[in-house]
């Protein structure tokens, strides 16, 4: 009876370690799958653009205007800055396109 429930331990271990490998087989061609159709970037491409991004943002002038906030009043009697935001995230996300687009030629694609 030992050497029964000993083989069908090892059996199960065995089909567990099948079935990981397939696992981790299928998640790899999930992601295949999902990237097939993106267009591609080279890495020296991503840091340039994420150079890019940061000096634009960087760049960014901010007004009193830009900003929005609340004043919140702490049991010490503190006042503090909370829920603070941008009023016009348009300002960053023209900033950022500019810089990219005055670093990049840009083509006219057939899709």
């Amino acid at each position: 009876m030992s050497e029964s429930k000993e083989l069908l331990e090892a059996t199960i271990k065995g089909l567990e370690e099948k079935v990981n490998e397939l696992n981790n087989d299928l998640n790899t061609k999930k992601k295949e799958l999902e990237d097939v159709n993106k267009p591609e970037m080279t890495k020296v491409m991503f840091d340039e653009i994420s150079d890019l991004v940061s000096d634009a943002v960087n760049d960014v002038y901010l007004s009193d205007d830009d900003i929005e906030y609340s004043l919140d009043v702490d049991y010490d009697r503190r006042v503090n800055i909370c829920d603070v935001s941008l009023n016009n995230t348009c300002t960053f996300i023209d900033k950022i396109m500019e810089s990219i687009d005055s670093h990049y030629k840009m083509i006219d694609t057939k899709e």
